[in-house]
């Protein structure tokens, strides 16, 4: 089973928008897959109630009240929507459970600071010194040719972890969230220039460099 952990100490970065859509994605494509939601808004749970019987199933864990103790056996992917404001012990709780953590980050000042004292936690945590899980940076909401998108490109172009993809702003990630689908799940003429910006991320995924030694 493969553990996928998306977080941030920093409320409203869009963990919950990456983690909707990564577990639509995997899904979409034919694997077992299952969504454990740790925040108590239950963001993740809620788009999970929207989602049709036409698409692919998901499983809906409360991370929160119940931990990982009903993901099924036969899970393929696991997504890990975690909560803000996680830090100490709550934060390597959270790592123990992951073999890969994606961190998204939006263009803002207050972010980036937020963003450099929480990765630096995160990397000082013994399993990932231990290279025993891979961390990888998202640039989320983005408006490109901005000074402060370019303020964020450089910030995490500057770090000693993979700087993944940038996602634009777009009403498309709306539009999925409402009817509990993923961006990969809406017609293509409307989201292809978003699939462009999701293929980085699923390559590095799938690759070798995304996972533990």
């Amino acid at each position: 089973m493969r553990h996928i952990l998306v977080m941030n100490a920093k409320g409203g970065c869009g963990k919950s928008t990456i983690a909707t859509n990564l577990a639509a994605y995997f899904a979409s494509e034919g694997f077992e897959t299952a969504l454990a939601d740790y925040d108590p808004q239950g963001s993740a749970l809620a788009w999970l109630d929207e989602r049709s019987e036409e698409y692919e199933h998901i499983t809906g864990i409360s991370g929160f009240d119940e931990g990982l103790r009903r993901v099924p056996r036969n899970t393929e992917y696991l997504i890990i929507d975690a909560p803000a404001r996680s830090h100490g012990k709550e934060l390597g709780e959270l790592v123990k459970h992951a073999e890969t953590i994606i961190v998204p980050v939006l263009p803002s000042p207050i972010d980036i600071k937020a963003a450099h004292r929480f990765i630096d936690e995160l990397m000082h945590r013994s399993k990932i010194e231990k290279q025993q899980a891979k961390v990888g940076v998202v640039a989320n909401r983005v408006k490109e040719n901005t000074l402060i998108f370019e303020e964020l490109d450089q910030y995490l172009s500057s770090l000693k972890v993979p700087y993944v993809a940038a996602l634009r702003e777009a009403q498309n990630y709306i539009r999925a969230y409402q009817r509990g689908i993923g961006i990969h799940e809406l017609p293509p003429y409307l989201a292809w220039p978003d699939w462009e910006q999701w293929e980085p991320i699923i390559e590095w995924l799938d690759s070798r460099r995304s996972r533990p030694r």
